[in-house]
């Protein structure tokens, strides 16, 4: 597996030579076919999730993961041969050529629908679609993301196009195409702090995925406070009136997603397809800051 033994930056990660994971109550054990690289792993590998994410050393990157069901819990109507997609058990993470799931929160690939595409839904477009169903937002409101061209804010971008919201996407220049490949208006992010407050840039809600000083200024730009969810920064989006995102995390609600990319309404931006023995430049990517959308990590039969 490619994981880490103990927090820390980098330096920690490496390849691991570990026993494979077994099947236990409550999980499913998968053969791994797809791993979703999100910004939060990094964030897990250093310690700064120590009090929401158990992490029981030595333990593999990643939390997002499709494959082919191996052994199930028998509650859970997996049976050995299904294509599947899910969320890693407690304590366990993605990066290995097994991966325990955990049961409650693992759902069938539909057919049409790869699985690189599925191992995005758990994280990125799980959070994007929870963000949006407890904003409520009407047909013709406007909603703000800010850093629209990563893995939560470029899916939130055209699932909210996909529920007749107009959408303004804050990013770099360099994701200029991107957002507005979505359908939403571009904004530049190296311009942002000098918008103001006008009928043209009022909004009806905001999706943060950057926090900080850019959370402050979207912020500004909505009259209902209420309407502001962060992924990035959820104790300052509360300081400002607004709240974090509540994850879900079912099978039902991943289901939900899955039948949502196989009917069209939304395509996951997948930029990056990396074999698993380049898991570490693929980390080092995201860590950078450049990466473009969802990095995957695919393991060969």
């Amino acid at each position: 597996m490619y994981g880490f033994t103990q927090y820390g930056g980098p330096e920690v990660q490496e390849f691991l030579d570990v026993p494979d994971v077994e099947s236990r109550e409550k999980s499913v054990l998968i053969k791994t076919k797809a791993v979703g690289i999100n910004p939060a792993d990094i964030k897990v590998r250093s310690g700064q999730r120590t009090g929401s994410i158990p992490v029981d050393f030595p333990m593999a990157m990643c939390r997002e993961a499709a494959g082919v069901v191996i052994a199930a819990d028998p509650a859970s109507g997996l049976v050995p041969g299904d294509k599947v997609f899910g969320a890693t058990a407690t304590g366990t993470g993605a990066l290995a050529e097994k991966v325990l799931l955990n049961a409650a929160q693992t759902a069938k690939i539909p057919d049409g629908v790869s699985f690189e595409q599925a191992a995005c839904i758990p994280v990125a477009i799980g959070t994007a679609w929870d963000a949006l169903q407890e904003l409520q937002l009407e047909p013709g409101q406007t909603l703000l993301v800010l850093g629209a061209g990563g893995g939560v804010g470029s899916h939130a971008l055209q699932l909210a196009k996909h529920l007749g919201v107009r959408v303004i996407g804050v990013a770099s220049h360099a994701k200029k195409v991107l957002v507005e490949s979505y359908g939403a208006q571009h904004l530049d992010s190296a311009q942002f702090q000098d918008v103001g407050v006008n009928e043209e840039t009022e909004v009806d809600a905001v999706l943060d995925c950057v926090g900080g000083e850019t959370l402050r200024l979207g912020a500004a730009l909505v009259a209902d406070k209420a309407k502001i969810r962060s992924v990035a920064a959820a104790e300052l989006a509360k300081e400002l009136g607004g709240s974090g995102v509540t994850r879900r995390r079912t099978t039902n609600v991943f289901a939900e997603v899955a039948e949502l990319i196989r009917s069209g309404a939304v395509a996951p931006n997948v930029s990056g397809v990396v074999v698993f023995e380049k898991a570490a430049s693929a980390v080092a990517e995201l860590e950078s800051g450049h990466a473009l959308g969802k990095t995957v990590v695919v393991f060969a039969d």
